[in-house]
């Protein structure tokens, strides 16, 4: 009698991660800083906005005692603030202080180099360019920033839109979670159009992400499927995902492990794993071993990008002793300390950040 056929041994799945992938130094610090004072001042403590793109990383943190609001007339009268990431329009600024509400500002010194940059221009007496993705937090903080005229550049098409003569001094500046690659189409139509333009370098543009969209190219090209591990909110992980996508993997955004469908992988020998800027590394970690219990996996690292940056934290958290906090334009600019890497886009400078 045949003795029925034992089943084939299942092949095992490699999991290849993406270097660098997860938080960037922007994200440690505003998390840090909502934690922190939650430990220094006490609980509540309330955050306009969320303070970085990422479900996870805001419950974790209202679990703490951080409460988030979309505006300030949400925060009671005296109550401990902290405004996001992403930066705050001058407006919102100026109505805190108004209400005499004690504020710690959490906004990426990358962005505040944006905003300065923008200001310079614009006292330049040049019109100003944002090229970046309405409705974004970003967005809406740094128009709000400029005093003078400011135009939002989305796309190519949006170039010629503009109405305005080709001779107009003008000056672009960019969301930071748009990389090179992303601006670069648009850059290049302003300039063919406009023959008074100014920018930024190609190496201010923000590093982190510059670097997870490199990288993130680099794991397309040896992987079958690509999953991102980041928060359908967060613009730089949809904008990973998509790069999977026109690269011609079939490419997931995940807020964790247990989005991930077993169908994901049938039949493939080699899964992408990266993680968007404002996503921690447990969950990279829960979406390997999710990806574990459907196959055995052997994980691996691609080479890449090391990063050094670290930015030190406000004043109100920086001493030994509690500082009263409050709003002050000079809060602004935190120093950056870095140790500088090998690629042009991790070179930063201390200039306006």
């Amino acid at each position: 009698m045949t003795q029925p056929s034992a089943e084939p041994a299942q092949q095992t799945l490699r999991v290849l991660l993406a270097k660098p992938r997860g938080f960037c130094a922007g994200v440690v610090r505003a998390i840090s800083i909502v934690e922190q004072a939650i430990e220094r001042y006490g609980s509540p403590v309330y955050v306009r906005h969320e303070i970085v793109h990422n479900r996870h990383v805001v419950e974790n943190l209202r679990s703490k005692g951080a409460v988030f609001v979309d505006e300030l007339t949400d925060i009671p009268d005296g109550a401990l603030t902290v405004f996001s990431a992403h930066g705050v329009a001058r407006s919102v600024e100026d109505e805190a202080r108004e209400r005499a509400l004690p504020v710690i500002d959490a906004t990426c010194p990358l962005v505040t180099k944006v905003h300065v940059q923008g200001r310079r221009y614009a006292k330049g007496g040049r019109t100003l360019l944002l090229i970046g993705h309405r409705g974004h937090a970003e967005v809406d903080g740094t128009m709000g920033q400029i005093d003078g005229p400011i135009h939002l550049v989305q796309s190519v098409d949006d170039v010629a839109k503009l109405d305005m003569p080709d001779d107009t001094p003008l000056a672009y500046v960019t969301q930071t979670t748009l990389s090179v690659d992303d601006t670069r189409d648009i850059i290049a139509a302003l300039k063919a159009r406009f023959t008074n333009l100014d920018g930024p370098d190609v190496s201010e543009i923000c590093y982190a992400t510059q670097n997870r969209q490199t990288a993130v190219r680099s794991l397309a090209r040896e992987s079958d499927v690509l999953i991102v591990v980041g928060s359908v909110t967060s613009s730089n992980s949809n904008r990973l995902r998509e790069i999977g996508t026109e690269m011609g993997v079939p490419s997931y955004l995940v807020d964790d492990g247990n989005d991930i469908d077993p169908a994901w992988i049938e039949g493939a020998k080699t899964v992408g794993l990266t993680a968007g800027a404002s996503a921690p590394d447990e969950l990279v970690d829960s979406v390997i071993a999710a990806l574990s219990r459907l196959r055995l996996v052997e994980v691996a690292q691609l080479p890449g990008e090391e990063e050094h940056l670290n930015f030190s934290m406000p004043p109100e958290l920086r001493y030994r002793e509690p500082r009263p906090p409050r709003i002050n334009p000079a809060h602004r600019s935190a120093p950056v300390h870095q140790t500088v890497a090998s690629s042009p886009a991790n070179n930063q400078t201390e200039k306006s950040a």
